[in-house]
């Protein structure tokens, strides 16, 4: 089958369209729309961030102005919605009606040599875990002891108990019942999965073409190449595309100008292609967000070189602490590094840019002005204040904007 031809701008919208970003979702108010918004999405990543808010909890925001917190962690402690476990890039709240795509994952963690290994030398460490979760419910880490003599060392040298939790989280006999604060709650499996969750596991063949689906549906545009996937080798992604185009699943793709990458997409997401229509909003994104975190495919995709500068040293970062990609329209136009001060009830702007390629109208400062009061109050914040050290280029109108 020969590829669909499609422009840049069709393939920007169309990613812009599957992940909620345009403004055209129709979905119900409250919980049940943000419970529809993880499942369209796929996955949320869970981050611990937090300069500002949570990245999870700003990616949804991002798509529901309605959002708040709790509705996150009633859909988890309590309705059932959504579960803790590993997409691509780490930690993540995944729909429930997914679980079983998740076993072979949990089983091939589970019966790999390390944890066999770990888990046996320290039997009476898990016994004693399990038993106690057994008979007294959901427990985090901070209800278990260190044993004597224990220094916590790097970030990753757990207390055995803690690290027992994990590996059985990880291989499917606990899940997260609950967080406190931010702290997990493990628990038993059977007693977390709601009654009629469907726990046939599935053929690891069957589960990688579930995942195209699932990532093909929520990014609208995907390559083998250019996209990070949960699980499966490169071979497995190629052979899963094949079977998926071979039933008309899938469809294939070329997009001007990126000669070297070979795309595929829903067909119903080419149907409406060209009728796709930028939203006017600007948002400030997470450096988190599902639409930002392959950074080689939005690079390709949109022309934006993005990178996370939190862990860069103070003296060679180029943005800021934690900037934030400025989408307007259907382009990423420029960065903003914030600061939550929330006992003050102020978010800091403590930098502006714009990309040396974005053409921005008169109509895009009020956009942004929008914006940065609408992501402050989410923060809990009442006020904007534009630190001395952005450039009063870009301060100047920003500021005029904000009044």
């Amino acid at each position: 089958m020969n590829p669909i031809q499609i422009t840049p701008t069709e393939a920007r919208r169309i990613a812009l369209r599957c992940q909620g970003l345009d403004g055209a979702w129709a979905l119900p108010p409250g919980k049940e729309g943000v419970a529809q918004t993880i499942q369209r999405l796929a996955y949320v990543q869970i981050d611990t961030i937090a300069v500002v808010e949570r990245a999870h909890h700003h990616v949804l925001w991002s798509r529901r102005r309605d959002y708040a917190p709790p509705l996150l962690d009633e859909l988890q402690a309590r309705d059932r919605r959504v579960f803790e476990y590993w997409w691509s890039y780490g930690a993540s709240y995944v729909p429930m009606n997914d679980y079983r795509y998740y076993l072979p994952r949990m089983r091939a963690y589970a019966e790999s040599a390390r944890t066999d290994q770990w888990l046996a030398a320290h039997q009476q460490v898990v016994d004693e875990v399990l038993e106690r979760i057994r008979q007294e419910g959901p427990l985090g880490a901070a209800a278990f002891q260190a044993p004597a003599g224990f220094e916590r060392g790097t970030w990753w040298n757990w207390k055995p108990a803690k690290e027992a939790l994990e590996r059985l989280f990880w291989g499917g006999r606990l899940m997260i019942a609950a967080r406190r604060g931010f702290q997990r709650l493990y628990d038993l499996a059977e007693r977390v999965l709601p009654a009629g969750t469907e726990t046939s596991e599935p053929t690891r063949a069957e589960a990688i073409r579930w995942l195209v689906r699932r990532a093909t549906g929520a990014q609208g545009i995907v390559s083998v190449r250019g996209s990070r996937w949960s699980y499966g080798d490169k071979s497995e992604i190629a052979q899963a595309l094949r079977e998926l185009l071979d039933a008309g699943e899938v469809a294939p793709v070329q997009v001007a100008g990126i000669n070297k990458e070979a795309y595929y997409a829903l067909p119903a997401a080419l149907d409406v292609a060209a009728s796709l229509a930028p939203s006017p909003r600007a948002h400030l994104l997470s450096p988190f967000d599902n639409l930002v975190i392959q950074r080689a495919h939005v690079q390709r995709l949109f022309g934006f070189d993005y990178s996370l500068e939190c862990y860069v040293p103070p003296d060679k970062r180029r943005y800021g602490y934690f900037s934030l990609p400025i989408l307007w329209g259907d382009r990423f136009v420029g960065r903003l590094d914030p600061k939550a001060e929330r006992r003050a009830g102020v978010l800091l702007v403590r930098g502006v840019s714009l990309e040396p390629d974005a053409a921005v109208s008169d109509d895009f400062w009020p956009a942004l002005a929008a914006e940065l009061c609408a992501y402050a109050a989410f923060n809990g914040c009442a006020q904007v204040v534009i630190e001395a050290g952005v450039s009063p280029d870009l301060a100047a109108p920003l500021g005029e904007a904000l009044r």
